[in-house]
């Protein structure tokens, strides 16, 4: 990550239009932001380009003013259009060798993982994290795989050497499990967007991930003694 956009994946709000309903998009990101959201990933596969590229542009404003990093889903040409701080690619996107090599050497470059296989196709030279999952159900990508579950993504996540961001069907009461089974962040779209106060949310799973951090940092210290008592 040298030279790139430093960038925390605790909290990764995925933008959603028609889960903002009447609030809109402008508004529900603005007050989420202020809640903690720590990444922001523009999501508009459906919009014609313009309109796209309108709300891009206005979102990297709003992140830039939080200091939170903006970023595109897919779109190259828009992260390059409004000066993202970088895209995210799935399977089906363009490879993340040539997404990397037309998006420059210090934006941030993220890749979905949903399946075993597609481990190999992680490159650490080349992306700097993974959103791993789905690891629920989830209604907010029709076209998502089928859900990893917590012991399938526990046990996926040990063999990435990238930081991790789990997605897909977490809600306030799944995120601490996540963080507890590995994840570096979660990234969140109904729970924020289609909340009703969308800053008092992001405050929620913000607690939900501190407190899963705790947990994992005691079983952590719990599993070295045990080690070392074992050694003994």
């Amino acid at each position: 990550m040298n030279g790139r956009t430093r960038f925390d994946l605790s909290l990764y709000l995925v933008t959603d239009n028609a889960l903002c309903g009447a609030r809109g998009l402008q508004a529900t990101v603005e007050t989420a932001l202020t809640g903690g959201v720590s990444m922001l990933q523009y999501r508009a596969k459906d919009s014609e380009l313009r309109t796209a590229l309108a709300e891009a542009a206005m979102l990297a404003e709003i992140a830039r003013r939080h200091n939170v990093p903006f970023i595109v889903n897919d779109r190259l040409d828009i992260a390059l259009a409004v000066d993202a701080d970088g895209l995210h690619v799935g399977q089906s996107d363009m490879p993340s060798l040539i997404a990397r090599r037309l998006l420059g050497p210090d934006k941030i470059l993220g890749i979905s993982v949903t399946r075993e296989l597609e481990i190999a196709t992680v490159d650490a030279a080349v992306v700097d994290y993974v959103g791993l999952g789905p690891v629920f159900a989830t209604g907010t990508k029709p076209d998502a795989a089928a859900p990893l579950g917590l012991e399938k993504f526990r046990s996926l996540r040990h063999r990435i050497d990238l930081p991790v961001v789990a997605i897909g069907g977490i809600q306030r009461d799944q995120a601490r499990q996540v963080i507890e089974a590995g994840a570096d962040g979660i990234a969140v779209v109904s729970a924020i967007c289609a909340a009703p106060d969308a800053a008092a949310a992001a405050r929620d799973l913000c607690r939900e991930i501190a407190a899963g951090r705790d947990i994992a940092a005691r079983q952590q210290i719990k599993t070295g003694r045990q080690i070392e008592a074992g050694r003994a």
